[in-house]
């Protein structure tokens, strides 16, 4: 008696692992997952020391950005 729920124990456990195992896609994980300049803009926002400093490194990554492309469109 004892051991039979043991088995269907071990068996359940077994069958929940396999599921989860076998879950979900990797394309579906990396989408739930926010960018990095997602993650700093957020941090911008909030009213912590140095935000403001996150916020003002994606300018000025940003205007670093604008000006590379102007100067490789430049024929």
């Amino acid at each position: 008696m004892i051991l039979q729920r043991v088995w269907r124990w071990f068996a359940m456990v077994l069958t929940v692992g396999a599921l989860t195992a076998c879950g979900g896609s990797e394309a579906e994980e990396s989408a739930a997952e926010l960018t990095r300049a997602q993650k700093d803009s957020i941090v911008a926002g909030m009213p912590i020391p140095g935000a403001s400093a996150v916020g003002g490194a994606m300018r000025a990554r940003d205007a670093a950005n604008a000006r590379t492309e102007a100067h490789d469109t430049i024929r």
